[in-house]
């Protein structure tokens, strides 16, 4: 009975009609514009990526780079290491070391003379 009392009020049924077209035109208006949202937006990420500012980004990554790299390998003690430098990314990143004895952070200090 309710939907038939629906459509037999012409208020009720016009106004449905109305949200079906204003739903069907925003719809269009969605689709429509999704492209030409899409469109600027790998404009502008091609435009950013091509950028001074991103040539400036990547100079800057390149000269951040550490000039040696060490990797932990298991070493763990002073007479192992080659240099300050390396003790102390060993201390800082490898586990299980043995090379500050008095827990100041400082390793090797006798060896490095520090």
């Amino acid at each position: 009975m309710g939907v038939i009392s629906f459509i037999k009020d012409g208020v009720q049924l016009k106004n449905l009609l109305i949200l079906i077209v204003i739903c069907g035109a925003a719809w269009q208006f969605y689709f429509k514009n999704s492209s030409l949202v899409e469109t600027t937006h790998k404009k502008a990420t091609s435009e950013f990526s091509n950028s001074d500012a991103m040539k400036t980004l990547a100079q800057a990554k390149e000269i951040a780079k550490p000039k040696v790299t060490y990797k932990c390998d298991g070493r763990q003690h002073c007479s192992q290491m080659n240099s300050y430098e390396e003790a102390k990314y060993f201390i800082r990143y490898c586990p299980n070391t043995e090379m500050d004895g008095d827990g100041d952070g400082i390793p090797c200090e006798r060896q490095f003379n520090r």
